[in-house]
């Protein structure tokens, strides 16, 4: 029960700073290219890269920052610092066709699913 408390105060201050960040960003910017999402996923990456390999050192004892810092905040902030995070171990565990199938497959399904998403409440 505590680790759920942390990943749901994590989740929500990386929620906040997250449209906090990119709304700041969006609005200093006029192209076309949203790079308000593009830096906060970039962010986010960098930051669940360093909080899992950092506290890896520490063991066991650092479990409960990892569920707030990385789980709760990185999984708040921006889901594509998870993404990111599973592909590096793919690639460490030399698993190549995992890693390319997940890749294509989350980003053309992602896309497709949100276009059918969009369709559908068009269509309603």
């Amino acid at each position: 029960m505590k680790n759920m408390f942390l990943v749901f105060v994590g989740g929500g201050l990386g929620s906040m700073m997250r449209y906090a960040l990119s709304h700041v960003i969006n609005r200093s910017t006029t192209s076309p290219f949203p790079f308000g999402t593009f830096v906060v996923n970039i962010i986010g990456c960098f930051f669940i890269g360093f909080i899992i390999f950092y506290s890896a050192r520490f063991g066991d004892r650092a479990d409960q920052w990892r569920f707030f810092l990385a789980t709760g905040l990185c999984g708040g902030f921006t889901t594509f610092s998870a993404f990111s995070l599973e592909n590096i171990s793919l690639l460490t565990e030399q698993r190549i066709l995992v890693f390319l199938t997940y890749i294509i497959g989350s980003v053309t399904t992602g896309i497709i699913a949100t276009y059918g998403g969009l369709l559908l409440a068009k269509n309603m």
